[in-house]
Parts: structure tokens; sequence; C-alpha cells
């Protein structure tokens, strides 16, 4: 019987991460699994940020290695795809175009008309916004630009999806529901997810493991795997004694 090799998403291993003399993270390894959701989660200044842009291949380590579906990742790769907190959308361009927009970048795996098409249409359904495809940006509101920005990341066919804290200017209630989008998402298109944020709550009603980050440079310095059933109630004693234990690690460092 051949045993077939599990291989991660993404796997970083002793991470360092700086602009110039400044180190921002040392020492980072980690591994993402597919179809799993991993939030990155820590205080102002502790790198998150910087960490998701070296594994996304935007900015070289100094040391270390970062390797995608078993491959060396030395540049932003094909099969990933970002969101950020603003949506960046193309002005000119309605939410067809939006989403299609850089399917046609050299990088990017050629594909024909129809194909393109059939892309372009399924993502835009898949986040819901099928009534709204020819509209602009303009016309569109904040939860809706940012299904537009995560349509456009799918569209991309993406094995792994980063996400700097892509729902923080969102209103409460955009933002629940732009979370549940989010956990669907991953699990309806079979991708994995890298969510940096801030906001202890989101990491937990989202992930499906949980790396606290702190120190300057920032390192890794806890985890929780997050096994409460879908959907989660925030106010249940599970989650409560989960979001408990995640603040006392922040308040003490990670120790």
């Amino acid at each position: 019987m051949t045993v077939v090799e599990k291989v991660a998403a993404l796997a970083a291993q002793d991470v360092r991460i700086g602009y110039g003399d400044k180190v921002v993270v040392d020492g980072v390894s980690l591994t993402i699994d597919r179809r799993e959701i991993v939030c990155l989660l820590g205080g102002s200044g502790c790198g998150k940020s910087s960490l998701l842009r070296g594994l996304a291949g935007l900015a070289a380590p100094q040391r270390g290695t970062v390797s995608f579906l078993g491959q060396p990742l030395t540049a932003p790769h094909p099969r990933a795809a970002l969101v950020f907190q603003q949506p960046s959308l193309l002005p000119w361009l309605d939410v067809q175009g939006n989403v299609g927009f850089g399917l046609d970048f050299a990088r990017q795996p050629a594909i024909d008309d129809a194909s393109r098409a059939k892309r372009i249409a399924n993502a835009i359904d898949a986040v819901g916004l099928a009534s709204h495809a020819r509209a602009y940006p303009s016309q569109l509101s904040g939860g809706q630009a940012q299904r537009v920005a995560l349509a456009r990341a799918l569209a991309r066919e993406p094995e792994l999806l980063f996400a700097d804290e892509p729902f923080s200017a969102l209103d409460a209630i955009t933002r629940a529901e732009m979370q549940d989008l989010l956990v669907d998402l991953v699990h309806r298109w079979h991708t994995a997810a890298l969510l940096v944020t801030h906001d202890i709550d989101e990491a937990i009603l989202v992930a499906d493991r949980i790396l606290l980050m702190a120190g300057q440079p920032g390192g890794i310095v806890r985890e929780w795997r997050v096994d409460i059933a879908r959907p989660r109630d925030p106010y249940a004693a599970d989650v409560i004694a989960l979001r408990l234990d995640i603040v006392a690690a922040l308040r003490s460092g990670g120790a």
C-alpha cells in the first residue's frame, strides 16, 4: 500500500523579516494545511502584516524558508490570492471587470475566454452579488465592495487566501456577515486561509487554529486549536473560556 505524504498549503521555517537593520519578525515557523483557516492574532506593532507579506512572497525573508504546496516560494504564487483592509477596486471597471482584473497577468495560468467568464460569474455568485455584476464601485456599499474584493481573489481559484484585516473598516453587523461568508467560502471552495486580525472574537469565530504573535521583533508565542462546532455562539461557555485564555495570554505577552 502506497502512503501519500500530506503536503501543507504553506510551510515556513525559522523566518526572519526586516527592513534594513530593523528586524520586525524573527524565528517564525508555522504550517497551514489545505482547507484550514488560521488566524494570526496580536496587538499593533507585533509584525502580523509584515509576516503575512513575507509568507505571501511580497517581501523576501532575511532568513528562513517558505514553501507553497511543497515548493519554495520566492514570489507571489498564481494559486494564492490576497485581500486587504481596503478593497482597492478600480473605479472605471464594473464588478465583473474588477473581479476579472489580474486573470490575464503574465504570472497567471492562461485560460480561454469562456473559462474566464465562468470563473468571474461563479466568484460573483459565491459572494452574493450576481444582481450587481454591472454595478460600479461608486454604487456599492462598503460591505459590497469587500465582497467584490473576495470575489476577485476567488476568481484565481486559490489554494490559499491571504487576508490582512479585511473586515476591520466595516460596521459590526456587516463584519459579522463577512466573517460568516469567509468561513463558508473557504469550505465550499476547498481553499485554505491565513487571516490577520487584532480582534479576538473574530479569530475565535472564524479560525480552525489561532496563532498569537507578540514581542518586538514579533514571534509566535501561543497556539490554540479551535475545536468548537460551527456556527459558533459568541456567548457560549467554551467560546468565553477561550476568549479569557487568549486575553490572559495577551496580557502576559504569551507566557
